[in-house]
Parts: structure tokens; sequence; C-alpha cells
């Protein structure tokens, strides 16, 4: 039991309220749902006031889950400098904390998810707390640690955000709202529009991450948390709705792997990198995903035989194991492959008496074990649809 298990029960039940996250979300709510459409109403919006809502909403948001999330907790790519700093400003504006106690918390999340201790936000503790309640008091498991962090305190721009971060949050939240209304002649609607609704939006937008997305879709990659991937929450948080394959492969710079998945930050990340802006975008090779969507097919086929009461069962199940011996032996080629691949780039760095032939011999070497890799691939893809006719065809005889 961990030193936070042993914690009395009023610590964790009656923790002490956090009054300034309480006032700011209470307030900017209040505001959101009575001023603002109240204002639009007797005074209205300009189209203007209304473009700027969605760009600093837009700005923020992508802020968030290109920067403080995937670039900066999960090191799934570099950024230049000045994709780095626009990233610090526009998430600050945000108000969701600097990047650094951001980034803290959320790598706690993913090294101890679904633990109601030591998870900051764990679903497990109910919808309210995982959504916005772990904010409104000083619960344990919130408490900052940058241990897990050392990484981004040698970061020039994350520190001196951190270090100053109210005034960043004053100069993005604050001062371009009223900077945009008082070149627009409206400071009142301005800051209503693109400050305090734009602020709300962007929270709870972010905040259903760590509510919905871990109560309502797809498990396709594991279930062994409760993460899910979630078409709809998608649309609306810029990508990040994909939550089973992100807390899967947390360090690839997709959450949306599929091409037609909506994942507008991994298109983002995407032109950084043609544009010179973003190095080093970490990818998870084809097979290791083909690999855990198949366990995950195998995993539920063989919990229907489990509890299944059909008489010719041990057919069926005689079926899956083949298929599952046949998974094991390209696992097993694809380990022998990928051995190989590595054993001939050693190969190739230390030859150095003949470099064109290296050279030469490498391209060779290396157009073969693309050609295996793809065909291990492509094995993968076919048991996934025969493990999925296997499933169709046994929920049909057992109905």
């Amino acid at each position: 039991m961990t030193d936070q298990q042993n914690m009395s029960d009023k610590q964790w039940q009656e923790p002490p309220r956090n009054w300034i996250t309480t006032i700011l979300f209470s307030v900017t709510f209040v505001l959101a749902i009575t001023a603002v459409p109240l204002y639009g109403f007797l005074e209205g919006y300009d189209w203007f006031e209304i473009s700027m809502f969605f760009t600093l909403l837009i700005f923020s948001g992508i802020s968030i889950t290109g920067g403080y999330h995937r670039l900066w907790s999960h090191k799934a790519y570099n950024a230049h400098p000045v994709v780095r700093a626009f990233f610090a400003f526009w998430g600050a504006a945000a108000i969701q904390n600097s990047i650094l106690i951001w980034s803290s918390g959320h790598r706690r999340h993913h090294r101890h998810i679904d633990d109601n201790y030591q998870d900051p936000y764990s679903i497990k503790r109910g919808f309210w707390f995982a959504h916005i309640g772990w904010m409104l008091k000083d619960y344990p498991s919130s408490k900052i640690d940058f241990s897990n962090v050392k990484d981004l305190q040698r970061d020039p721009i994350v520190m001196i955000q951190h270090k100053y971060y109210v005034a960043w949050v004053l100069a993005s939240a604050v001062g371009v709202p009223i900077l945009l209304g008082y070149l627009n002649g409206d400071i009142l609607g301005m800051a209503l529009l693109a400050g305090v609704l734009r602020l709300v939006v962007n929270h709870h937008v972010t905040f259903f991450i760590n509510s919905l997305a871990h109560m309502w879709g797809r498990q396709p990659y594991t279930d062994s948390n409760t993460a899910k991937d979630n078409d709809l929450l998608a649309f609306f948080t810029y990508g990040e709705g994909y939550h089973n394959f992100h807390h899967y492969f947390q360090n690839d710079y997709r959450n949306g792997v599929r091409w037609w998945q909506f994942d507008p930050t991994k298109w983002m990340i995407s032109v950084l990198s043609w544009l010179k802006l973003a190095t080093d975008l970490r990818r998870v090779p084809n097979f290791k995903i083909q690999e855990a969507l198949v366990k995950m097919q195998f995993e539920r086929a063989n919990n229907q035989l489990v509890n299944s009461s059909l008489k010719n069962i041990e057919v069926w199940r005689e079926t899956l194991e083949k298929e599952y011996q046949q998974f094991l032996e390209t696992l097993s080629e694809w380990k022998e492959l990928r051995s190989e691949w590595y054993q001939g780039k050693r190969e190739a760095l230390n030859n150095t008496l003949n470099e064109k032939r290296a050279e030469l011999q490498g391209k060779w070497e290396k157009a073969v074990l693309s050609t295996k890799f793809k065909e291990m691939e492509y094995m993968l893809k076919m048991q996934q649809k025969r493990l999925q006719l296997f499933n169709l065809n046994f929920q049909t005889a057992a109905a």
C-alpha cells in the first residue's frame, strides 16, 4: 500500500478547497451562460468578433493538444523555437496551468491510470471528479511533483512560461481580447465572446478527454485501462478523442492513426514537418498496431468461447487455436527480421573498406527486408479479417 493510500480518509474525502480554480471556473461559466447570450441579444456580435472567437479557440486548443500534450508531455516530436513559443503563449491563454505543471500531472496520469490514489483525474472516482472536480480541491493525487519532468526543466521556453505564468495569462487570455476589442470598437463584446466564452469552451473540450474519453467509446487496442476511442469526441478535441490508441501508443505523434480519422493536431504537426519546423516525428510501426488489434480480437473471441454453451464448441476452439499459433509464428518471424535489420545497420556502419559496395548492399537488404515487413503486416491484416468473420459467425451460431 502506497503512502498516499495510507493517508486519512479525511484528506481524501474532505481536502481543502482550491478557491482560485473554484472561482475561475464558476465565474467564467456563469458569465458564459448569462452575460454572453444577453449581450448578444441586446447588442449583437459582429463577424469580426465571431471570427476571433473561433480563431483564439483554435489557437489555444491546438496549443494544448499539439504543444502541452504531444510535444512536451510525450516528446512525440521536436519543434522549432518559434513553434514552441507560439504553443507556450496560446497554451497560457487556455488557463490550464503552466506547461511544467500540466505535463507533470499528465505523465502521472499515464503512469498510474485508473489508480484512485495516484492518477490525478482517475475516472474510477466518477465523471464529475475526472472532468473538473479534481481541480476544485487540493487532493493528494494532484500534489505538484516535478520529479518526472526534469527534461522539461532544461527547456528555456518551458521555464520562462512557468516562472512568469501569470503575466503570460494576462497577456494572452486578457490582453489579446481587449486589444482586439479596442481595434474593433467593442471591448466588452470581444471580451465576452473571444475571452470568456472561448475560455469556457476550451476548458470543457479538454476536460472531456479526462472524463468522457474514459467512459464512452471503443477499445480496439487494449482493455487494460478505461481509455476509449471516440470519433465524436475527436471532432471536438482536435483529434484527442482516439484515446484508446493514445494510451497504448502514447509516444506516437498521431492519435487518429488511420488516414480517415479526424486528427487536426496530427495534420498540423505533419505540415510543420513539411515546413521544417518540426522534426523527429515518432510513429509506431504499422505491424505493432496490427499486433495490438489482433491481440484484442483474440481476447474477445476467447471470452466468447469461455462463456458459450454451444455443443460444438471444441470445433470453434480448435479453429481459434490454429489462428493463434499462426499469430505467434508471425510475431516470431517479425522479431527475427527486426534483429536482422538492426544487425545489417551495424554492419553497414562498421564497413569502411568499400563504402560504395556497402551502400548498394545496404539498399538491397533494406528493400528485401521492407518487402518482408509488408508481407507480415498483410498477414496480420488478413488474420484480423478472419477473426472478425470468426466472431461474426460465432455470434450467429450462438444466437
